[in-house]
């Protein structure tokens, strides 16, 4: 990995050095305006220049730039030019692919682009660049060669073929990554060939003949690197930062931008907690043996009596689960775990003997290779088991524990804990390494500024700034909001979801384009699409749905090339899509976007907050909601000439005193109230400029 130089003199001379060019490069008539004819904005003209000074200076900085101003440019050039100087490795990380894309597809070569065009800084356009992905995404060659030959032992007729389609693929494959695959790779499969072991090392996978390997050497050499949010906070999590006083995130002297840092607070609650589900167990079980297809990994080196070890230990498993489920999900699928020991641990004899065998098997094994692969075994069913007794015993500081249904058809138990308080891990692992964080987004503040936020995540006393977006949002956006619609929280009425679809109906005929509505439910979203889905097919609208547990790239990729649809989203649609021009016309917020207040999480921080004596309300809940409501509203103009509507059909907006923070984070000022009796004149067909944009 490129690292610092030893001298702290000229490394802050190159800082100066870095911000003086920033500003000739984003200055009216500055080098991106007159060799890359790019519009100068003066927002991105200040969020460049305060950015480069955090690298400069090695301090954070939380940043919120709205909708169009082009930070990803505003935060690359700088970054570069100061990786390139210095050499530290610069990294980024975004929430969505989306962005990944844009930035490997588009800004990159611009950043390039820019850099050749101006003698002065000819020479960063050398810098090179890479993506960071997590090595159980790479196929690794030497694993997928010992699975087939071994397949016999290994996988039933249906995983053999895929096998075949596997090696197949691996011999075309420049990358070898599983998202290239046009296939279905079953999971027991891809566990036995991917990257993600101790077999796939240096020793065994040079870097020419792995593709793990080599894109760890471009990563090492790398100026640039991206990745997404889930796997730095994965890595951090891991252990990968530096160790001791030695400054960086993950790499000794790193520097790093989290952009689309509104999503940080939910990632860092997903990965920085313990979690085990019946069916990550059940399935790395049956990976050593199953006893149902009676293949596995220990088929070709186990006998009897090792098949008989994971058939005791599936069924511990299953009981230890289904007694988890009986105990404490009687009623409900998320419980928050209040005591320990809510049942025996009968898992803990039969894993400790398969481990126990586990080792025996490793060290008696004389194929280093294998022992390895043994290894690997032994240590994930051994964590699994230090995790499930974790959970019996909470032994969890400062974090809340609890229990779950997963998956599409509810049946999978899971065990979760994550951090109570973020503020004292974020600002640990983040502002404390004596590096530049740069933290950026559309969206941070609320009503009060961005203090809720900077608190949420332990920003408190950073320097941070804010540049609205150029977008001419009074002229190009209309805004609507329901006097009468009858909404109130908890559990939406059956009135409520009929003024929702008959008002939908009408919305959506009077736009030519598209539309996308958002709710805060699948139980709501999916009884609305069932009155609307007729309706919508006489209009000869194409409907989108989406699913618990589903995927929306491909559906939004229908959406947009639809050009009139009318996708139903909710959770992942109200951020990260980005659908410019008519095909979407128009956004519909059934409901304020209220976290739910009976998720354990929410429970243990509103507890939290009330012991400390705050308001959690004015604390968690409307700020977050804000955030997510003004996320939801940037949905709509995308581009300097996008033109549309928006519609809000939570009346409490108007109504309740709370609503003055949403009505702050509009567009603009300006909005329109209406009610079921003004729906005839106020759902023409849209004339002159909202016609269709």
């Amino acid at each position: 990995m490129i690292r610092l130089l030893d001298d702290s003199e000229p490394t802050r001379s190159s800082g100066f050095r870095m911000v003086a060019l920033t500003e000739k490069i984003f200055a009216k008539d500055g080098w991106l305006q007159t060799k890359l004819n790019l519009e100068h904005r003066p927002q991105q003209e200040e969020m460049a220049i305060r950015v480069a000074q955090s690298f400069a200076m090695d301090t954070p900085i939380i940043f919120e730039a709205g909708t169009g101003v082009g930070k990803s440019l505003a935060y690359l050039v700088p970054g570069i030019l100061h990786s390139f100087e210095s050499k530290r490795p610069f990294l980024v990380s975004t929430h969505t692919i989306s962005l990944q894309e844009q930035i490997r597809e588009k800004d990159i070569e611009q950043c390039r682009r820019l850099f050749q065009a101006v003698p002065e800084l000819e020479r960063y356009a050398k810098f090179e660049s890479a993506f960071l992905v997590g090595r159980g995404n790479y196929v690794c060659m030497k694993r997928l060669v010992r699975a087939a030959d071994e397949r016999a032992d290994l996988f039933n007729q249906g995983n053999q073929q895929t096998l075949d389609q596997l090696a197949e693929w691996a011999i075309h494959t420049k990358t070898g990554l599983r998202q290239e695959t046009d296939f279905p790779i079953p999971p027991d499969l891809w566990d036995a060939v991917n990257a993600d072991a101790s077999t796939c090392n240096r020793k065994n996978c040079p870097a020419e003949s792995c593709f793990f390997h080599e894109a760890r050497q471009k990563v090492q050499k790398a100026h640039l690197i991206i990745l997404n949010h889930s796997l730095l906070f994965s890595l951090i999590a891991a252990g990968m930062s530096p160790g001791g006083d030695t400054p960086g995130i993950l790499y000794p002297n790193d520097f790093l931008v989290v952009d689309e840092a509104h999503t940080l607070p939910t990632i860092a609650t997903n990965h920085l907690g313990a979690a085990v589900s019946s069916y990550a167990l059940d399935r790395s079980l049956r990976i050593l043996y199953n006893p149902k297809t009676k293949k596995g990994f220990l088929k070709k080196i186990g006998n009897p009596g090792d098949y008989r070890l994971v058939g005791d230990a599936l069924a511990a498993c299953a009981e230890f689960f289904q007694q988890t489920a009986g105990a404490i999900l009687r009623k409900r699928d998320q419980v928050r775990l209040a005591e320990g020991e809510w049942t025996e641990p009968v898992f803990q004899n039969p894993l400790t003997a398969l481990v126990q065998r586990l080792k025996a098997l490793a060290q008696k094994e004389q194929d280093e290779t294998r022992a390895d692969e043994i290894r690997d075994q032994q240590l994930r069913i051994e964590n699994y088991r230090t995790v499930l007794l974790r959970f019996l015993e909470l032994d969890f500081d400062d974090q809340v524990a609890w229990v779950e249904r997963t998956g599409k058809t509810r049946q999978i138990v899971s065990l979760r804990s994550a951090p109570i308080d973020l503020a004292p891990v974020l600002r640990r692992i983040l502002f404390q390494r004596s590096t530049s964080v740069a933290l950026t987004s559309a969206t941070l503040a609320t009503s009060n500024g961005m203090d809720p936020f900077l608190s949420r995540i332990g920003g408190d006393g950073q320097q941070h700034g804010a540049v609205t977006s150029p977008f001419d949002y009074e002229r190009n956006c209309e805004i609507l909001i329901t006097s009468d619609c009858p909404t109130s929280g908890g559990q939406t009425s059956p009135s409520t979801l009929q003024y929702w679809t008959e008002c939908i109906l009408r919305a959506v005929q009077a736009v030519d384009g598209g539309s996308l509505v958002l709710f805060t439910s699948y139980r709501d979203l999916a009884a609305v699409v069932r009155g609307c889905r007729e309706p919508l097919q006489a209009m000869g609208r194409p409907l989108y749905e989406q699913v618990a547990g589903g995927g929306r790239s491909q559906m939004l990729d229908r959406f947009r090339e639809a050009g009139n649809g009318v996708l139903f989203g909710t959770e992942t649609f109200w951020t990260g899509i980005d659908v410019p021009g008519p095909a979407l016309s128009q956004v519909i917020i059934t409901k304020l976007p209220f976290e739910n207040p009976g998720h354990p999480v929410f429970q243990a921080r509103e507890e939290y907050i009330r012991n400390r004596g705050g308001h959690p309300f004015l604390e968690i809940s409307l700020p977050e909601a804000v955030l997510r409501f003004r996320q939801g509203l940037g949905r709509l103009i995308r581009k300097f000439d996008d033109r549309g509507r928006l519609l809000v059909l939570d009346s409490r907006v108007l109504r309740k005193e709370y609503g003055r923070a949403f009505i702050k984070a509009l567009p603009k000022p300006s909005y329109k109230r209406f009610s079921r009796a003004d729906w005839d004149h106020t759902f023409p067909k849209p004339p002159g400029d909202f016609e269709s944009r």
